[in-house]
């Protein structure tokens, strides 16, 4: 097969602003006023020039060393936390931003997807936005003439393409955006994130799309967290951690590597010694134990759509706490906090907590969409400062798409803050006092 991308050790550093320090002296701020138009000049003039080799505190490399060949016709799959370098990467293969070393080769027509939208004129009706938005991502008159019909069919917003955009809901901007890049025919198409725009029926419309491109041979670099896409679209994926490629492989592969990466290393539920904890509180109590349960009450890390849960925690006190608070947070597998629970919210009290050690119940009541998910205890005292805090203890899987697709199309993506509905089962070591 030949080459469509090539991108050979790429890195792309970022110089960010450090803060001044302030002068202690009226000679100092004299002297520091008449340097100034010299080191601003330097400041400037640093912008541009950052060697590969540099690594001071004002200097981010947001990609390094970067190697990945992709063939032509492959589906390659980037994913990776916030901030490890995914976005970084597709500007630099869509010619928007300079690397910093190292380079990109393309062998093809390449459109890019990069932010839904961009180009969009409000003062221009639907018809004229999509023509302009079209020459914006790399097609002809002649091309978009062909494709309009089928552009506006498909985006829902017939009744108003010859209203001003500015008319328009921010989905129907979305939809009609999504439209237009979707019926780009480029050799090589670069997608960021777009399956997570608009309302839960139009994502799947969406799914339906990107998997007809792809069954039509054409190269796709595509970065998502929705590791469901990922999986049913990719044939490839590479896993970017700070820049870094750290596995690159088989899709379901990298994926169990990045979910990985967030596991703990607990066996039989017990929270071992070393353990990374926010103890402000120091030595006051530590959690011991974690664990999950079904409603038949067999320990299990996986769960059916709208599947109860309990779990079973474990504390060890040292000194008595009062007016505490007991939260449990629950993050998706991109660290976004999804869902809270806590005693002061659940039964507007505080806690008191006797030394000795204490396991309690929680009934977690969850309705969350397939995927995988983190869970984070903090014990805290009144002011909020934990007692204890250990970070992604414990981690859970719920359904998987084909056996929750019509509830997850029913619902819809965004559950995001949402307050877990639990009840608390306390030993009676563990008193409540209200607030």
């Amino acid at each position: 097969m030949s080459l469509a991308v090539k991108i050979d050790n790429l890195s792309k550093a970022y110089r960010i602003g450090l803060k001044d320090l302030g002068q202690d002296s009226f000679a100092a701020a004299i002297f520091s006023s008449l340097k100034s138009p010299f080191s601003n000049f330097r400041k400037l003039k640093s912008l541009s020039n950052i060697s590969e080799k540099e690594n001071s505190a004002d200097i981010v490399w947001a990609l390094k060393d970067v190697t990945i060949d992709v063939q032509t016709g492959e589906v390659l799959g980037i994913i990776g936390k916030n901030g490890a370098g995914k976005s970084t990467l597709l500007k630099i293969v869509s010619n928007i931003t300079e690397p910093t070393g190292g380079k990109v080769e393309i062998f093809g027509r390449v459109a890019s997807l990069l932010e839904v939208g961009t180009g969009f004129n409000p003062e221009l009706t639907g018809r004229e936005n999509v023509y302009l938005n079209g020459t914006i991502l790399g097609m002809t008159k002649k091309e978009v003439d062909k494709k309009f019909d089928e552009i506006v069919d498909f985006s829902g917003v017939e009744k108003f393409v010859d209203t001003p955009v500015k008319r328009y809901s921010s989905g129907m901007k979305v939809r009609l955006a999504f439209a237009v890049a979707a019926h780009l025919e480029p050799e090589i198409l670069i997608v960021d994130e777009v399956l997570a725009v608009g309302d839960a029926e139009f994502q799947k419309k969406c799914l339906g799309k990107m998997e007809s491109i792809t069954s039509e041979g054409r190269t796709i670099l595509f970065v998502s967290h929705n590791m469901s896409a990922i999986k049913n679209l990719c044939s490839r994926a590479v896993l970017l951690k700070e820049g870094r490629v750290i596995s690159d492989g088989n899709t379901e592969r990298v994926i169990d590597d990045y979910m990985n990466a967030y596991k703990a290393q607990i066996v039989d539920g017990l929270i071992p010694e070393n353990f990374p904890r926010n103890d402000y509180n120091k030595g006051v109590a530590y959690f011991r134990r974690v664990q999950l349960k079904n409603n038949s009450g067999q320990v299990t890390d996986y769960f059916s759509y709208h599947q109860e849960m309990t779990l079973n925690v474990g504390i060890e006190v040292f000194r008595e706490i009062t007016d505490g608070t007991f939260v449990i947070l629950i993050g998706s597998s991109n660290d976004d906090k999804i869902s809270y629970s806590s005693t002061s919210d659940d039964f507007n009290t505080w806690v008191n907590v006797k030394p000795g050690y204490h396991e309690f119940e929680v009934k977690l009541n969850q309705n969350f969409l397939p995927g995988i998910y983190f869970i984070t205890l903090v014990l805290m005292d009144r002011q909020g400062f934990p007692y204890d805090n250990v970070s992604n203890v414990a981690d859970f899987t719920v359904g998987n798409m084909k056996e929750s697709e019509d509830a997850y199309y029913r619902w819809g993506k965004v559950l995001a803050n949402v307050n877990t509905k639990s009840e608390w089962d306390f030993p009676e070591n563990i008193n409540l006092k209200k607030i």
